[in-house]
């Protein structure tokens, strides 16, 4: 059961790296870390799924586009500003108890939406809904890393940090082909029933009623220096892949004549290219490349904007500049995934590491948008260029600077 491997797998807190405190090999539950990250998948649902019955929704319940796109943000607004308090609340709780907690959350929410009847109550429940998200995607890696034997550590929590554009690549699809058919709140129903299924077999499967976390205290302050530099970064990162893969469209359209249609077209397949960016992270890591080398793999996104937002560029040159950013922005995922525990004093703090990552991470893909459009609006896109590459810069820089400090320490 997961409760008596986390017990077996703990270890005092003291002053030494996470990484030099298991002295016996323990087996890696693959099994059982597929689950939990399917059932991350099926939480990520939360971030893509009304996007797709968008223009059904707004005409059923009144709703103005910026109404919409307020309700479609509120999930990552909770992971924004209560990532830490979550974790903290995680300690407490336990992260099996709180796993199976925000998964029932999130199909409750599910079921609730399809019943909405306007923009009160739409974004109250997408609000529980956050809530129920950022339990899922708190406890989800510290679970995957007790389950995973300290060789196979960093592989499993890079295939981790998958977890969201397959969520929204499922949702996306799923919406699509479905939505027409049952409607948007059919849609929603079905999207319902998932997570549910997944509660009652995770419930039965990991027994979280097994285990308790030991110590809900907070962390020495020193201890969370590493895992706060390294949420930075993240934060820097995500908010700048992001607001490139949001904005690619309008600039296909605008500055390479591309049209609408097959703009967005474009920009969803470029997206689904961090997936295999992540899978590649996880596979070099697993051959023992430094976590380091592979963060500071991210400088190719430099000349990679360049090449995609170049004033007379092509819209293949764009298409793979874009590419080679969304490519290493699954890398880059993945390595902040797999370099926590690296980070942290004990196995034990990394629930509030985890609340840290989702917080600036989801501050970042907050904030990202609405300021580099601003960017573009005011300067043009040459300015966005500029910035682009000095925040990649910066995120890649600490990232790898983390990284490298706290393993030679």
């Amino acid at each position: 059961m997961i409760g008596e491997q986390m017990t077996r797998r703990r270890e005092p807190a003291n002053d030494q790296p996470s990484e030099t405190l298991s002295t016996e090999p323990a087996p890696t539950d693959w099994r059982r870390i597929a689950l939990v990250y399917c059932c991350g998948v099926i939480a990520a649902l939360s971030l893509g799924k009304l996007a797709t019955v968008g223009p059904q929704m707004t005409a059923d319940l009144g709703l103005s586009l910026s109404q919409l796109g307020w309700a479609i943000s509120a999930v990552v607004g909770v992971s924004a500003a209560a990532g830490l308090p979550a974790s903290l609340f995680i300690r407490r709780l336990g992260a099996d108890r709180a796993f199976v907690a925000g998964l029932l959350m999130v199909s409750v929410a599910a079921a609730l939406t399809a019943a909405a009847t306007g923009l009160v109550t739409l974004i109250s429940i997408r609000v529980f809904e956050g809530v129920g998200y950022l339990l899922v995607t708190i406890a989800g890696p510290t679970l995957i890393a007790h389950l995973a034997g300290e060789r196979d550590r960093p592989t499993a929590l890079a295939i981790w940090g998958t977890f969201v554009p397959v969520g929204i690549g499922v949702s996306t699809m799923a919406g699509g082909l479905l939505g027409p058919q049952l409607g948007w709140r059919g849609w929603l129903g079905v999207a319902a029933v998932l997570p549910l299924a997944l509660t009652v077999l995770t419930w039965l499967w990991l027994r979280p009623n097994a285990s308790r976390t030991p110590s809900g205290a907070f962390p020495r302050p020193g201890a969370l220096a590493g895992p706060a530099l390294l949420s930075t970064a993240f934060c820097v990162i995500a908010l700048l892949t992001l607001s490139a893969m949001v904005l690619l469209p309008t600039f296909l359209a605008d500055g390479r004549g591309q049209d609408a249609a097959g703009a967005g077209a474009l920009t969803s397949v470029i997206s689904l290219i961090s997936v295999p960016g992540g899978l590649l992270a996880a596979m070099l890591l697993r051959r023992g490349l430094s976590p380091v080398l592979l963060a500071m793999s991210g400088a190719l996104m430099i000349p990679a904007a360049w090449l995609t937002f170049v004033d007379d560029g092509s819209v293949a040159g764009s298409a793979i500049g874009a590419g080679v950013v969304s490519l290493e922005n699954g890398i880059l995922a993945a390595v902040v995934f797999a370099g926590l525990p690296l980070v942290v004093r004990s196995l034990d703090d990394l629930d509030v590491g985890n609340g840290l990552v989702a917080q600036l991470g989801s501050l970042g893909s907050l904030v990202g948008p609405p300021l580099f459009g601003l960017v573009a609006e005011r300067l043009g896109w040459s300015a966005l260029v500029w910035v682009f590459c000095a925040g990649v810069a910066s995120g890649v820089g600490l990232l790898g600077y983390v990284l490298s400090r706290r393993r030679s320490g």
